[in-house]
């Protein structure tokens, strides 16, 4: 429980906010309601959420303190005040999660599930690992002895390594130190072993196995004792491009790449078990000795291994697979375009198969009607059937344009990677847009019928990512509407030619008009209220962050304007304080589908406006990316829409009430009251509207 204690605040502070999300993640793996080996993946979601924080948020506030940037530009307080509270949210937050993985083993064991170190193993457990470790683990690994070293090694960005003691207790100076990295990255960190002598399944964790042959590795020197410590160093993950103008920006990505792995320390972990000179030895070699962010932790790091926990046990340790619904008004026809052209097509996965949208690529790929295909990408599965697609579409002689994110954190080097296919099926490539990152989702389909030129869009919130788009909740409109698919073109021209600015009448583009749009809307609603009209904004998205929007929305609230928020990660804005923000209430749902949409309603006296958008309310999202929010004109499609935002606001299993203390509270189910759980509600009502119109065919 995340409790602020700074007394009224009308911010709270985005890193704040982003530790109170992820404590609602590790919520989950403390459910007894959640199956038992989804609580273990969470614990992973958990510890690679804080990684990803120290490597850029962390590392983005220690920039701001070594800068000394003024307190005024830290919502919230100033960095190095923040810089402190995150330090000691993230200790509390440790301790809890420690706690939680050993209830977790715990529950494991009683169910004849154990996780086993190298100290409890039977004859056939040894010598399987025997074999095991000479098979596949010796050859991966480097020891490096360290005392007599004058070089000492340079640690990799979020890498586990166990500081091995080797210890002469009768010859303190004659004891060594060594460091060994741990290869997860090519083996599994979880091997199943043979059963115990009890029939109890059992679980042993690749640093064990090593730990289990620390002898025979060091095997050369003479010692008495002799043990294995993890250590963690978490580094600064922001690219530095370089202003040459003589490189392209695809080099220069590529470069700053590899510079990244050269990062500052943000965060050192290590087991609390270690001996204090190994440690004290370590830090100074790492020159951190006036570093805060050195971090007491476990005998294991790097948790976030444990999303791919080996699945063993019933299948009540696991959610019930639900298969993914065909999209109601897709099923009675042969051509996606026809479906399309007679009416707009709404998707919502993960409950609707994102199979549809590659159907519809893969259609364009072989219609020969099909003239081109303009898309961007921000991030792409590893194995991507949308790019799949794409280059069959080349290869049938179509023309296709992809704008695709360099930028993309953490997806970089796979998006260099597609990026060299694309161009050597022929595929026109653009980099994105100079100073902006490309983070809308559009796709653009050329057709000749007859003897004109028909345009399809599909404009989503989400990635065009097969891989995510089975956890994330996102929508995508599918529309042939001349209204829309002429801006969707006229975007596409925007990034081929970045001097042509357009005016847009539907869609609601940044950086050029979003923020203003959406301040005029809520100026309307505010006039509205006090003109005793009705009046709301229902809004959903990842965060809310920027700091005039939120001023609105203080300013719609005293106004008497009703706001709903489902807010899934972080929130500066404080709702329901006195005086500031009566009328606004907000939710976030954690579940086990990952809330990732943003939808936009506004009332507009009676008259609603409906928006599926890819940005957040976020300084970055509205002022330096080009992000797109389409309208939803179709009454059936606001009605759906309508009907998602109504079961999610419903929900209260999932939903935990945000308020000024961060305190993550659940909503209360008074006695009586029906249980509702948005995730599985939404996926009743799409099931019923399909077979509802499985029925009228």
């Amino acid at each position: 429980m995340i409790i602020m204690d700074n007394g009224l605040n009308e911010y709270v502070n985005r890193e704040v906010s982003w530790l109170s999300f992820n404590e609602r993640v590790l919520q989950e793996a403390m459910d007894p309601t959640v199956p038992l080996l989804e609580r273990l993946k969470f614990l992973g979601i958990f510890s690679s959420n804080l990684d990803e924080f120290f490597s850029v948020r962390v590392g983005t506030l220690q920039r701001m303190v070594d800068a000394n940037v003024e307190p005024k530009a830290v919502l919230g307080g100033s960095p190095k005040k923040v810089m402190k509270q995150v330090h000691n949210i993230v200790l509390d937050l440790r301790d809890k999660f420690d706690k939680v993985f050993a209830e977790l083993t715990g529950e494991l064991k009683l169910h004849n599930i154990c996780i086993v170190d190298e100290t409890h193993l039977n004859g056939s457990q040894q010598d399987f690992l025997k074999t095991y470790f000479e098979e596949k683990v010796r050859p991966r690994l480097v020891p490096i002895m360290l005392k007599d070293n004058p070089l000492f090694p340079y640690l990799k960005n979020q890498v586990i390594y166990l500081a091995v003691d080797v210890r002469r207790k009768w010859d303190p100076q004659g004891s060594n130190y060594a460091l060994i990295e741990v290869p997860a990255d090519v083996l599994p960190r979880f091997i199943v072993l043979p059963d115990a002598d009890d029939g109890k399944k059992c679980v042993i964790m690749l640093d064990d196995i090593i730990r289990f042959r620390l002898d025979e590795i060091f095997s050369i020197f003479e010692y008495d004792s002799i043990g294995a410590f993890t250590i963690k160093l978490t580094r600064d993950a922001e690219l530095d491009i370089d202003d040459d103008v003589t490189r392209s920006f695809f080099e220069k990505v590529s470069e700053s790449l590899k510079e990244r792995k050269k990062g500052q320390p943000v965060r050192l972990v290590y087991d609390r078990n270690i001996p204090y000179p190994l440690l004290d030895f370590l830090i100074e070699k790492l020159d951190l000795l006036d570093f805060e962010n050195i971090v007491p932790g476990g005998r294991y790091h790097n948790a976030k291994d444990f999303m791919n926990f080996p699945q063993i046990g019933p299948d009540s340790f696991v959610y019930e697979k639900r298969h993914h619904l065909p999209q109601k008004d897709l099923v009675q026809y042969k051509s996606i375009f026809d479906a399309v052209r007679e009416k707009d097509i709404l998707l919502h996965y993960p409950y609707q198969s994102f199979e549809h949208f590659i159907d519809l690529l893969r259609e364009a790929a072989i219609d020969p009607n099909v003239m081109g295909i303009k898309v961007t990408l921000y991030r792409v599965a590893r194995f991507s059937n949308v790019v799949n697609a794409l280059i069959n579409a080349i290869k049938n002689g179509k023309d296709v344009t992809v704008v695709i994110e360099l930028q993309a954190r953490f997806d970089e080097e796979s998006n260099i990677y597609w990026t060299k296919k694309l161009e050597e099926a022929g595929a026109r490539i653009i980099d994105g847009v100079p100073g902006l990152k490309v983070h809308s989702k559009l796709c653009h389909i050329t057709r000749k019928e007859g003897n004109q030129l028909v345009h399809y869009s599909c404009i989503g919130t989400g990635n065009f990512n097969e891989s995510t788009a089975r956890l994330y909740c996102d929508h995508m409109v599918m529309t042939a509407d001349r209204r829309i698919t002429f801006e969707v073109d006229k975007i596409f021209d925007f990034f081929s030619h970045n001097y042509k600015v357009y005016d847009y009448k539907h869609l609601v583009v940044s950086p050029l008009h979003m923020r203003g749009i959406f301040e005029r809307f809520i100026d309307e609603e505010i006039k509205n209220a006090k003109a005793g009209k009705p009046a709301y904004i229902h809004l959903k998205m990842n965060s809310l962050v920027d700091s005039q929007l939120i001023q609105k929305l203080y300013d719609a609230s005293n106004a008497g304007v009703s706001i709903k928020m489902i807010i899934r990660g972080i929130c500066s804005l404080v709702p329901g304080v006195k005086g500031l923000s009566d009328n606004i209430e907000v939710i976030s749902i954690v579940d086990k589908y990952l809330e990732h949409s943003r939808i936009i309603i506004f009332c507009n006296n009676e008259d609603e406006r409906y928006f599926i958008s890819s940005a957040d309310w976020m300084v970055r999202n509205l002022d330096k990316r080009v992000e797109v929010a389409t309208p939803i004109y179709d009454l059936n499609l606001q009605h759906e829409l309508k009907e998602y935002m109504r079961l999610q606001f419903k929900d209260n299993r999932k939903a935990r009430i945000i308020n000024q203390r961060q305190d993550n509270t659940y909503r209360v189910v008074d006695d009586g009251q029906e249980i509702c759980r948005a995730q599985e509600d939404i996926y009743n009502f799409l099931e019923r509207e399909l077979l509802e119109k499985e029925n009228t065919l």
